[in-house]
């Protein structure tokens, strides 16, 4: 569910902003087709396209997979360098301190005609709201710990790990913190919560560089989905080659093909990431994926407190920072965070839920199976 759920999501963020130059791709229903009954977007066909062709590549041989990643990321980065040392050049504290009025207080923003109305916000609502809004940043981190999955494959583990889930984590938190300075920075508020089709990139690119901007950022996260879809794919098969070999998965996924890479489990990845485009929006997709990925977060550091007990004598060549006290808060913020989403956006997150669920008896029967 996550891996796949966001391999799709950012398939379908791929196609959305590519609909800047081909407005067929534009989410408005004149934009779709009936095949079997079902009503597929031309985005959503794209997003398959770009997974069926990354999966494809990724079949050759870790080497083709691996030079993408490089290539791609690399110029990610750079792009969004370029974007944050621009976006700061044109800094203007007239849109900053407008859209800095009122911080601590909660309002909801409504559009009535061509006026924008500021609305007092119920502390339940604000809450929802965060949380709602919290769904983008975890989504911009997540599969910070997609390295873990390809350890058998990394040259001194017991270092380089650690390194680069630490690494990888402050550069994204950096880059996202600054990416939205400049957006509050250049581009009012009306203008970010109303941007089309939630393109609020296009809005402050267009803030900084004028219309030509549009175009820049257009391409600039393009080829961002596109590398960070790479990357997704080549990991994510890797971990259902393992569970194949502990006979927890599809035995057929635990091979590799001539090219030494587990090709059965990246098409079974690219069969079920491809029926997730189909399921809705960029945003929807988002809403389901960090709901299931937070809570196996959760699982994931509750482990820690169990592991500490059941062996307090264990090497622990990682170190729990700030533990107890830090991974408890983050698992009550977590839970919270859970919470709200199911409460005040529960008609894609109760999909991502029951998903899930179904893995419980399955995993049952695996084991059974093992045994």
């Amino acid at each position: 569910m996550i891996q796949t759920g966001t391999i799709a999501a950012v398939g379908v963020g791929f196609a959305k902003f590519a609909g800047y130059f081909f407005p067929a791709l534009a989410w408005e229903d004149a934009n779709t087709f009936k095949v079997l009954g079902l009503s597929i977007h031309y985005a959503q066909l794209v997003a398959i396209v770009l997974i069926v062709f990354l999966t494809f590549i990724n079949t050759k041989g870790i080497e083709a997979g691996k030079a993408i990643q490089t290539i791609f990321t690399s110029t990610k980065l750079l792009s969004l360098f370029g974007l944050i040392i621009a976006g700061f050049i044109a800094f203007k504290w007239d849109v900053w301190t407008a859209n800095w009025q009122n911080p601590w207080t909660a309002q909801h923003l409504t559009k009535t005609g061509g006026s924008v109305n500021m609305e007092p916000l119920m502390m339940g609502a604000a809450l929802g709201a965060m949380a709602s809004a919290m769904v983008g940043s975890i989504f911009s981190s997540d599969a910070w710990n997609n390295v873990t999955f390809i350890a058998g494959e990394i040259k001194n583990p017991k270092r380089n790990i650690g390194l680069s889930l630490f690494m990888g984590t402050l550069i994204v938190t950096v880059i996202y913190i600054l990416a939205n300075v400049v957006y509050l920075a250049t581009v009012p508020l009306h203008d970010l919560a109303f941007a089309k089709d939630n393109r609020v990139a296009l809005s402050a690119s267009e803030a900084i560089f004028g219309s030509s901007g549009t175009i820049i950022i257009a391409v600039m996260i393009m080829i961002s989905t596109f590398g960070c879809n790479n990357g997704l794919i080549l990991a994510g098969a890797r971990v259902y080659y393992t569970m194949a070999n502990d006979k927890l998965f599809f035995k057929q996924a635990g091979s590799l093909n001539k090219n030494s890479v587990p090709a059965w489990a990246l098409w079974i990845q690219c069969a079920m990431a491809s029926a997730l485009c189909l399921s809705g929006k960029y945003g929807d997709l988002l809403d389901m994926v960090s709901f299931i990925v937070v809570i196996f977060y959760v699982l994931t550091i509750a482990g820690v407190f169990i592991l500490r007990k059941k062996y307090p004598n264990a090497e622990r060549p990682y170190k729990a920072v700030g533990y107890p006290v830090l991974p408890a808060i983050y698992i009550l913020m977590a839970i919270t965070f859970c919470t709200l989403l199911i409460i005040y956006k529960p008609e894609f997150v109760k999909w991502g839920l029951l998903i899930t669920l179904m893995g419980i008896p399955l995993y049952y029967l695996a084991v059974r199976n093992k045994k």
